[in-house]
């Protein structure tokens, strides 16, 4: 498997494809983006599109920023409740007693509501019950919009690039997005992952040169809302090993994001990864193609998280045309960085294709 940044493909070589694609009436690459989102639709996929529409399309209008406000006041009160509930069904008491009476008059997000949630958000209790979050579904942008809190409530307050991003609407159905890329038009097909979606989008694959999955990093410790038996990332690598084994990808470039690397850094400090995956032996064991050599430091490296992780993904079934990055959707010059190593690396396989190198 190819790992990051194993190509980088001349401006002149882009003419040269752009050129052939034109003459073949080939002028848009058909790149496809799939998450199985495991009953959450939380891997970043839809964060990895507003990213492409900030970094290679027009970004966002002022209407369309203030329009994405309604968004995050849903995102906040959505992910309040949930820290309400969670504080019953684990039996967490509240740090102050008048918080605990607070809870209940959290209707909206007026600006009333929004000094409540602010108080309740600095509760010892409600910070005791985001810390034990694995146990239930909580949005991974709820200690950032929080932590922001006075400056959304304020008057006038239109979203920042970086709260767009950190916004969540469920993804449903095929979602097409075109971008300009030099002398190429990249054409984006979204597709839902979840199980009753699959059906709408397995006819996309046919004529994909590119297939993106995005696998979250940080689902190591969750369980599926449907079904608390099963768990997240599982669940996510057996349906990337099923994508490698149909056959419209044989001769397709496969792009394995594993995202999140922010929240697994936070997370690995407090839940253990070996309590989910037994296998994971710690820093000291961890060998990896790219890092021959063990990883130092305690049991909650990071860096051996990523690469046991890395390890148990299905990327053995494809040695040719399969490159993974580890990433952070939230963070654009990640992306944008990742995504130039991602267009040389199609790039390079089509030219071996066409016998173009």
């Amino acid at each position: 498997m190819a790992g990051e940044g194993d190509c980088k493909i001349s401006s002149q070589r882009w003419d040269l494809l752009a050129s052939r694609m034109f003459y073949w009436k080939i002028n848009v690459f058909f790149v496809c983006v799939v998450h199985y989102p495991s009953g959450t639709g939380e891997g970043g996929k839809s964060t990895f599109i507003k990213q492409m529409r900030i970094i290679h399309g027009v970004g966002f209008t002022e209407d369309e920023r203030k329009d994405f406000a309604k968004v995050v006041y849903q995102n906040i009160f959505t992910s309040i409740q949930a820290i309400i509930r969670a504080m019953e069904s684990l039996q967490i008491p509240y740090g102050q007693e008048e918080n605990a009476v607070n809870a209940y008059k959290v209707v909206s997000l007026d600006p009333h509501h929004a000094r409540i949630i602010g108080g309740l958000w600095k509760d010892a209790g409600i910070r005791t019950c985001y810390k034990r979050r694995s146990k239930f579904h909580l949005l991974d942008s709820t200690s950032y919009f929080l932590s922001n809190l006075d400056r959304i409530a304020s008057e006038g307050y239109v979203p920042s690039a970086q709260d767009i991003l950190r916004t969540r609407v469920p993804t449903t159905g095929i979602n097409e997005y075109c971008f300009s890329m030099q002398k190429v038009t990249l054409r984006i097909v979204d597709v839902g992952g979840q199980k009753t979606e699959r059906r709408k989008w397995i006819h996309c694959f046919e004529n994909v040169i590119a297939l993106i999955y995005l696998a979250s990093l940080s689902e190591y410790d969750q369980s599926l809302e449907e079904n608390n038996s099963e768990n997240r990332m599982r669940e996510s690598l057996d349906l990337f090993r099923t994508i490698l084994e149909l056959p419209w990808f044989w001769n397709t470039s496969i792009i394995l994001f594993l995202n999140k690397v922010d929240i697994l850094e936070e997370k690995i400090l407090t839940s253990d990864l070996a309590a989910y995956f037994p296998t994971f032996p710690g820093p000291w064991a961890i060998h990896t193609t790219s890092s021959p050599s063990p990883f130092p430091g305690p049991k909650q490296d990071v860096h051996a998280a990523k690469g046991f992780i890395l390890e148990i993904s299905p990327s053995a079934f494809r040695p040719r045309f399969l490159y993974h990055h580890y990433t952070c959707a939230t963070d654009t010059q990640n992306i944008c960085a990742v995504f130039t190593d991602i267009k040389d690396a199609v790039l390079a396989s089509y030219l071996e294709e066409f016998s173009l190198v």
